[in-house]
């Protein structure tokens, strides 16, 4: 896995506001290779699906983006409204975190399959109605000829996250974007979510984007992580090193607040207080008001994200004294 398929470089995005402008995403990068699995981590509003929904420039009107996102060989920030429509969908296809909002509650499954197939592949009516079974098939949705026709209020919720998979996969992207897409899912159907999601990876050879605040998955499911906290990234490496050895206080806070085996009757680790509004991110380090570790730079240099070695990262002021500090998974 060396061979880099996507490219985001100091990803900055902002929405107009009575206030001014509010950055909800703040000079992001990483790279994307070929066959892996990278997690984007992090608390509710840190960034993560702003994230996502920049590269895949799936914003309203006035939202402002900077930054390159180099797929292919282009940019695709500066695709013509045409451009962007012929690589979203077809080589890069997202799943979005409610299947419930996200498919059409007016349409069988079958058009909103198909609509995909149209769009991005040359395949008939006939070609079309046997790939959408095929996809409902290799998704694990039984009797699908019948579940075809059928509404989404009429799947489950694990059906109708299977169902947007399928839609997803329906021209055999070279990318996928997973917007939390085990979110409201009970234990079992998460379960079976992830391991198809790797089970399809695996036979279609594509890369994955897998946002998630549940570590539990990363773990299960990621090869690289990136930590996001108010917009930016704080620490990138592969998942067991970051695990094993964690170099900001904000991932060792989100791995110690994980309940671990073998482990009952001990305290978690928690993070006092709450992740910063957009209108008030503190100056220096946006982690400082809640970190045990911050000191008087934190409060007024903002740290930038350093190279630690190949495939590691971290941006805090203090990073040896948490390794120091341990990592809080056993």
């Amino acid at each position: 896995m060396t061979d880099t398929v996507l490219s985001v470089r100091n990803l900055t995005t902002s929405f107009r506001s009575a206030a001014g402008p509010l950055t909800a995403v703040n000079d992001v990068s990483f790279d994307v290779r070929q066959g892996e699995v990278m997690g984007l981590v992090g608390e509710s509003g840190s960034g993560k699906s702003v994230t996502l929904r920049s590269i895949m420039r799936l914003l309203p009107r006035g939202a402002q983006i900077g930054g390159t996102v180099t797929w292919a060989g282009q940019d695709l920030l500066k695709l013509s409204d045409a451009g962007i429509r012929a690589v979203r969908g077809g080589q890069i296809s997202m799943i979005f975190q409610e299947p419930m909002t996200a498919l059409n509650p007016v349409l069988p499954i079958r058009i909103q399959i198909t609509e995909n197939l149209r769009a991005h592949t040359d395949l008939d009516a006939n070609g079309r109605a046997a790939r959408a079974r095929e996809l409902l098939d290799i998704v694990g949705i039984p009797d699908a000829a019948r579940r075809l026709d059928e509404f989404p209020h009429q799947f489950s919720g694990g059906m109708r996250q299977r169902a947007m998979i399928a839609i997803a996969l329906a021209s055999n992207p070279r990318l996928l974007l997973a917007d939390e897409p085990t979110t409201a899912l009970d234990v079992t159907i998460q379960d079976q979510i992830l391991n198809l999601i790797l089970d399809l990876r695996d036979e279609f050879g594509m890369s994955v984007v897998f946002v998630t605040h549940d570590l539990g998955v990363v773990a299960a499911t990621c090869d690289r992580m990136a930590v996001m906290y108010a917009g930016r990234i704080v620490e990138t490496g592969t998942v067991a090193d970051v695990f094993a050895r964690p170099n900001h206080a904000y991932t060792r806070g989100l791995l110690g607040s994980v309940p671990q085996a073998g482990a009952e009757r001990s305290m978690l680790l928690s993070i006092e207080g709450t992740p910063p509004g957009l209108a008030a991110i503190p100056p220096g380090c946006a982690f400082n008001p809640r970190c045990t570790f911050a000191g008087d730079t934190c409060r007024t240099t903002r740290p930038e994200l350093t190279s630690l070695g190949p495939d590691r990262s971290v941006a805090c002021h203090h990073n040896d004294a948490v390794v120091q500090a341990g990592s809080p998974v056993a």
